[in-house]
This record gives structure tokens, sequence and C-alpha cells, in this order.
């Protein structure tokens, strides 16, 4: 017995029931002359991933269902195709936000024209940016189909179906097997952040080892506001070993020849090779930044570029995502700009070949000082002055915005959001934050990495060396250095990882060595700036926990430690 299956690693778009389904119609066509008789999509994948609320709307559930039925219909005559599609089902009455009884994530499989089984998602996550419970509830039984031609035994391979999380735990997994299952296939939408690639793989490597079932693992691809998703679809053997391995960040058909010798299932297929996480790191931004602005339908992108390591790495990213022709610059100098800032920005832009524009805020600088000369009379200036700078320099990109319909990306990195050294309505102005869950030592290890590769065929390194060596500095006083008021950022990004990412104590990293001074500071940092990230953009989350949906603290809060 053979089979040829294969996995439809595709980039979906939420509520577009019509385009999804067109989507996997095409690739079951595809795939099917071509030989294969299993096609997988990935979880959800008529309706994307993830809908959030939308799953409470019954107008919603039953466009999912009619989109099911269209797939089928237009499949029918598909001779022995097997085709496994990802939807929510259930839950016919209105409800506020509670999951509904038999509102399930669920899977169906399809053969010529009729679902012959719809299998619900036993585990649900409720971690990190899932919440699963809020919509579904979970179901009980198992999933086992069979697909392919029968062999001379008169068999056909025995396929059991899981979804997700339901394989980051023994019990569904063995109770598919024990219900007959010879091949395990898990649909997924699985969000990535640095590292989880080789996390899942582990995970599976573990479920095979123990139930002694080689297993197939189709995965999403595409971005989806906060959350990107990389594919990196794959297969295992039994054994635990590799047997197939898509690309990751593109859409790809995995093909995998399934083979019965003796009484065991053998899988064979192309391994893409492993990627460096740094290049993981790259594409995940690029992707999500192309998607966010691509599904939303924004023409163009507009960013103010200082001179400063953030917005050039926001450039890069930006014009690997959507091309030089479709990104403006604007550099919007005050009094305390330095030369070297306008001329680095200038050769970066032509590097690129963006549009690059000088706009000086001194006029409205003069002006905004002039108007509160009496307000603020025998009063020193400060950072209300600072941010003043910062507030010219976002109205005036937003202007732009207005005018010719461009989204502003924003250029502010996670150890800024941390500790608030951003200006609300200032340089957190904009509607996309690219780099938000990015630490500035990450922003530096990227900007250098991506100098030394050319993953898009640029043509040279893309970030002047000087942008990257220099001492950062916002340039709203005269010789100001960021760390005139924040720690060294390998201190700060270290402390940062641990008390907002790792979730320890004050008292367990000042144990691990750091200056209690600077802990107690970055913490305090940290929880009197809720009510700025509050209002900051959406943003790209690339590590397991951003501030986004990992992150929800109140800001009226008196606890510390």
């Amino acid at each position: 017995m053979t089979l040829k299956l294969c996995v439809a690693q595709l980039n979906f778009v939420v509520g577009d029931m019509a385009a999804n389904a067109q989507k996997i119609i095409d690739a079951a066509h595809a795939a099917y002359a071509d030989g294969a008789r299993l096609l997988l999509t990935p979880e959800l994948s008529i309706c994307g991933y993830a809908a959030e609320d939308l799953f409470l709307r019954p107008a919603f559930i039953a466009a999912c269902e009619d989109a099911v039925k269209t797939v089928a219909r237009e499949l029918a005559g598909l001779k022995g195709m097997t085709v496994v599609v990802g939807h929510p089902t259930g839950g016919d009455r209105r409800t506020r936000s509670v999951a509904v009884p038999g509102r399930h994530n669920a899977a169906s499989v399809l053969c010529e024209g009729a679902v012959i089984a719809t299998y619900g998602k036993r585990e649900l996550p409720n971690y990190q940016v899932f919440d699963e419970r809020r919509y579904f509830t979970p179901g009980h039984a198992v999933c086992v189909f069979e697909a392919g031609e029968a062999d001379e035994a008169g068999r056909k391979l025995k396929v059991g179906l899981l979804i997700c999380e339901d394989a980051w735990y023994p019990a569904p997994a063995r109770e598919t097997q024990a219900a007959g299952a010879e091949l395990l296939v898990v649909i997924n939408a699985s969000p990535f952040h640095i590292g989880k690639g080789d996390e899942r793989e582990q995970m599976m490597r573990e479920r095979v080892q123990a139930c002694r079932l080689p297993l197939v693992y189709a995965h999403l691809v595409g971005g989806q506001d906060e959350v990107v998703f990389e594919g990196r679809s794959f297969a295992l053997n039994a054994d635990g070993s590799v047997a197939a391995r898509a690309p990751s960040f593109i859409e790809n058909s995995l093909v995998v020849q399934a083979s019965r010798t003796q009484d065991a299932i053998y899988l064979e297929a192309k391994v893409a090779p492993e990627r460096s996480l740094d290049a993981d790191l790259w594409d995940a931004l690029v992707l999500g930044l192309r998607d966010y602005i691509g599904k939303n339908g924004f023409p163009s992108v507009i960013l103010g570029l200082s001179g400063g390591i953030d917005s050039a790495l926001v450039l890069a990213l930006a014009v690997d995502a959507l091309g030089k022709d479709r990104v403006r610059t604007v550099m919007m100098p005050s009094p305390y700009t330095a030369d070297i800032s306008w001329i680095d920005a200038r050769e970066m832009a032509a590097r690129l070949g963006v549009r690059y524009d000088e706009i000086s805020i001194v006029p409205e600088f003069v002006a905004f000082k002039a108007s509160l000369a009496q307000e603020f009379q025998g009063l020193a200036e400060d950072t209300t002055e600072e941010n003043i700078q910062a507030r010219i320099r976002g109205t005036l990109l937003m202007a732009l915005s207005n005018k010719f319909g461009s989204i502003v990306l924003t250029t502010g990195n996670k150890s800024e959001l941390a500790t608030g050294y951003c200006t609300l309505y200032g340089d957190m102005a904009g509607g996309f934050a690219v780099i938000k869950d990015l630490a500035k030592t990450t922003v530096f290890r990227l900007a250098r990495w991506r100098n030394e590769h050319d993953p898009y065929g640029t043509g040279q390194a893309p970030i002047p060396k000087r942008i990257i060596t220099r001492p950062p500095s916002a340039e709203l006083r005269p010789d100001q250095t960021d760390q005139d008021s924040l720690p060294a950022y390998e201190v700060l990004d270290a402390i940062l990882e641990r008390y907002m990412e790792n979730d320890e104590s004050i008292e367990d990293i000042v144990a691990a060595g750091f200056a209690r001074a600077d802990v107690e500071r970055v913490t305090r940092l940290i929880k009197i700036n809720e009510y700025k990230r509050r209002q900051a953009p959406v943003g790209i989350r690339v590590t397991h926990r951003s501030f986004g949906k990992d992150w929800r603290y109140p800001i009226t809060n008196k606890f510390r430690a």
C-alpha cells in the first residue's frame, strides 16, 4: 500500500470564507492531478485563524458551514480524494462571551461530495495569545478515517485526526491509536515565536515515539494582526526521525509518500534545511508586515527616518516586505538633530531607492514654545519640550498618512515600550508597530544580520555602518544619549526578559547578580507605563511574551514584586 498525501500550507484571510474555500478547492485539484489522494489543510482553514469574537456570531458560523459544503460540492468529482478542512461548527444561538455547548473548533473529512466525519478539538489552549475556551467547548470523540486505495489484502490506510493542541497531550494520540489509527495527522495554527519551530518538532517527536505511529503536521502560514504563522509543516516517522519539512514563511504544497511495509507505515519526502533563529526572525517580521498591509488594503507605508537604528531597521524590513515603491520616508530634523543623522538617513534612503523627504520641525517647535511661553514662564525646559518635538513629528506623519493613504509605521522597540521611553501622540503615533516585540539589543543584532545577508536580493547592505555603531539617541536635547536616563541596554534587556517574559521576581533578579537599583528602576518603569502601552498600535509578536495579548496587567495597580 502506498498513499501520496499533500499538506496545503496556505495563507488564509480571516473572514473571507469564499476566497479561503476557493484556495482549498484549487489546492485539492492540483494535488489530485499530482497523484495525491489525501489533502490536509490547516486548523480553521475555512475562516482563518484567529477569528476571535467573530466566533460568537451565529451568522459567521453559518457562513463557515456553508463554505464547507461548497468545498465538498466542488470536489465531488475527485474520485477517491479525501480532504480535511478546519472550521468552526455548532452554536446556533446568540451568546455574549461564553462558549456554547456544541460549538467546536472542528475539522471535517470530505470525500466525493460528502462529509464523512467531523472531529471536535479536545484540548483548548487558554494561555499566551490563545483564548479558545472563550469560544469553544472541547470535543470528546476520536476520529479515524480511511484514505487511499486498498492494498492486496483489502486494507486502506487508517488515519487518525488531531487538531493542534490535542497532539501536545498524550491521551488524544493514545486513544486515536487504540481506535485503529496507523498514521496521525495534525492540523495546526500555532503562532510563531523565536525557537517555536524546534519546540514543535521535539514535542511531536515525543508523541510519535510514545505511540509508535508516524505523524504529519500540517501548519498554517501567514500574518494575522499581531501573530505570524511560519508554516514549516513536517512529517515524522514512528522512530521520531524527520521524514519531511516544508519551507518556512511561504505557501507550499508538501507532498509526502506513505508506504506500508509489513504492518508499519513509513513516510518519505523532501526535507527543507534548518534555518538560523535570526533568519526566522527576519522573515517573520517581513511576513507579518506584508500581510498586515496587504490583507487590510493599505497601498503603501510611511515612516519617520531619523538616522537612528530603530527607524533604519523598520525601513529595511519595509522594503523587503513591500518593495521600494510602496515605502516613503520623511526626515524631520529639530534644532538638536546631528549632521550625521541627516547624512546617514539620506544615505540609507538612497541605498534602498525609497522616496525621501525632509521637513524641518524647527518652525513648529518655535511656535509651540512661543504659544506656551507665558504658561511656562520661569520654568526650566525638560521632557515637556522634548515631547513637543516628538508630537510635532507624529502630527506631520499622520497628516501625510491622511492625505495620501499610507499607513504610518511606528519605530519603537520593546525596551522603549517597557520603560515608557516613547511619547504618546508622538513617536507612538501610527498604525502598525513592526519592531514592537524586539528588545533594543535584538534590534542591533538583527540589523547586523541583515547587513550580512541578502535574502531578498537587494544587492547591498541596507543599513549604513555608522547607524549601527553610534550610541543611540532620541536627539531631543543637546548631546543626549539613551543611557542618560536608562541602564545600558544589555542590562535593561536582561532585566526585562527575566521580569516581563519569564515572570521572575525582583528578589530573584537581584539574586542573579543584577544591581538592585537597576532592577528597582526598570521594574518601576514597566509598571507605571502600562497606560502608554494600552494606547500603542498593534505590532508583530515574535517572542513567547509580547506587550499585547500575552500581557494583561491592570493600569491601576499597587503590587510590585
